[in-house]
């Protein structure tokens, strides 16, 4: 099998998708990766709107409509929920292999 052309995803790609599971604008997207991340990701204006940008390109996210005309709102996409899934599935494999051969 081969693997999707998007993958691995970096930790804030993934953070980033795991956010718009629900409908979030940047601000919110922002502060739901903190609360995911245990505080451990912050990510910046700067680098959260490239990575928008580059997840709409690549239909892994989608622009929905909203009431506030102020901010646009994201939300995945089903291509994105199976590149998500298919990186989850990549970790979990590398998890398992390096638990086996560490023997914990």
């Amino acid at each position: 099998m081969n693997r999707d052309k998007n993958l691995p995803l970096t930790e804030t790609t993934y953070y980033i998708l795991l956010a718009l599971l629900e409908p979030a604008h940047g601000y919110i997207i922002m502060q739901k990766i903190e609360e995911l991340s245990n505080n451990q990701v912050k990510i910046a204006a700067g680098t959260l709107y490239g990575a928008i940008e580059n997840l709409l390109k690549q239909k892994l996210i989608q622009s929905v409509k909203s009431d506030d005309t102020r901010r646009k709102v994201y939300v995945i996409t089903e291509k994105g929920k199976e590149v998500l899934l298919l990186d989850f599935e990549r970790m979990n494999h590398l998890t398992r292999i390096t638990k086996s051969l560490l023997k914990l």
